[in-house]
């Protein structure tokens, strides 16, 4: 085989694994709004929280503003996303006192206040965040 077709030859079989590392989706927190459920005392929140930072987080501290369906701010807290194994979906429920699901309009991420974990960088939780909500509710940041 000459020398061209060699390389030619080469160049097609490692294509389709730099294509594939092109591909590999960028690490990151993502945090999908799954339910909210009426509670005896307000609302249940219920998150799955997936890490593929790279890392286990310990805490992640995610400060959310709580809109109502008229679109004025409820409430802003800070819930505790804790023991998030890298690679792992793992689901968080929080019960918020005094809050009708059904008066709940949108969701922002204000801010994520605490990011911990070994060798995780302060602003890696926010930087890698990605949102989704299955209720018709807005959830971004």
């Amino acid at each position: 085989m000459n020398k061209f077709l060699f390389a030619l030859f080469t160049s097609a079989l490692t294509l389709p694994a730099a294509i594939a590392q092109d591909a590999a989706p960028a690490p990151s927190l993502a945090l999908e709004l799954n339910a909210l459920q009426p509670a005896e005392a307000g609302c249940r929140v219920t998150f799955l929280a997936t890490n593929t930072l790279g890392s286990a987080i310990d805490r992640a501290g995610v400060e959310m503003a709580f809109f109502t369906a008229d679109g004025g701010i409820d409430r802003i807290v800070t819930l505790d996303f804790t023991g998030l194994t890298d690679g792992k979906t793992k689901v968080l429920q929080f019960q918020l006192k005094d809050l009708a699901c059904d008066d709940i309009g949108r969701l922002l991420i204000n801010d994520v206040t605490a990011c911990e974990g070994e060798g995780l960088e302060p602003g890696a939780c926010l930087d890698g965040l990605v949102t989704t909500a299955r209720p018709s509710i807005a959830f971004g940041v």
